[in-house]
């Protein structure tokens, strides 16, 4: 997404057709979310390159709702970390009602 919240990363031209059915479902899902004020919700999106066996390095950027890049211009995030991120953001339960972003430092 940028900025203004008009344009989301899976609807530009070089997001992988692959991807799109999920892209759009987990869309969906943060839709419906937003709607709910019976529950207490935090939407975590993942890095652009979610590795499911990259590193653990316990050292993450907790973001918000725009694409963020890390200082190597990279939008990375292991599982691993992705994991550290959600228990920190769980215990800590600072972003209730608000979608989020991780990426590796």
């Amino acid at each position: 997404m940028n900025a203004e919240h008009t344009a989301c990363v899976s609807e530009g031209a070089d997001f992988p057709e692959v991807f799109k059915p999920l892209a759009s479902a987990m869309a969906k899902a943060l839709g419906e979310l937003r709607q709910r004020n019976d529950v207490k919700w935090t939407y975590i999106s993942p890095a652009g390159d979610f590795q499911a066996d990259g590193e653990r390095s316990g050292k993450y950027i907790l973001a918000g709702e725009e694409l963020t890049l890390n200082s190597k211009g990279e939008s990375i995030i292991s599982y691993a970390d992705y994991a550290i991120a959600m228990v920190d953001e769980i215990e800590k339960g600072g972003h209730i009602g608000q979608r989020i972003s991780v990426v590796r430092e």
